[in-house]
């Protein structure tokens, strides 16, 4: 999705860590910035759905910049406590988690205002069984 030609993308979902607490995924969305100078992050709002539930929401901060005339990666972690997972009903015998990502990035177009550059993804993870 774009707006004043900056363009939003969720390439992936993959699981950064995995401990006795909690699951981090690492959402990786790109950002093609066309101007001629860096675009400020203001906000990152994230929203980690599985079996059609809300699972965990939460905020990033300092995102950091869009850099000028670029793609930028920006990696968006997002940590699911065990306590908010049924580990049973959800992973079943396979060790997947089906899940939908939902990010918003807010940005300060000087001179514009600030806009909303929403990007999600759907799919599966499959867990690893070595904790670390």
């Amino acid at each position: 999705m774009s707006f004043f030609f900056l363009i939003g993308k969720m390439l992936d979902v993959d699981v950064s860590k995995m401990d006795l607490h909690a699951v981090t995924l690492m959402a990786n969305v790109s950002v093609t910035n066309p101007y001629s100078h860096d675009i400020p992050i203001c906000e990152v709002k994230y929203t980690l759905y599985s079996a059609g539930k809300e699972i965990v929401s939460g905020t990033m901060s300092d995102p950091g910049d869009i850099n000028e005339n670029d793609v930028t990666l920006l990696k968006v972690p997002v940590e699911v406590p065990y306590n908010l997972i049924s580990i049973a009903n959800d992973l079943g015998g396979d060790w997947d988690i089906d899940y939908e990502v939902k990010i918003w990035l807010t940005v300060d177009l000087p001179k514009i205002a600030n806009i909303t550059i929403p990007v999600s993804k759907k799919g599966e993870i499959k867990l690893q069984l070595q904790l670390q």
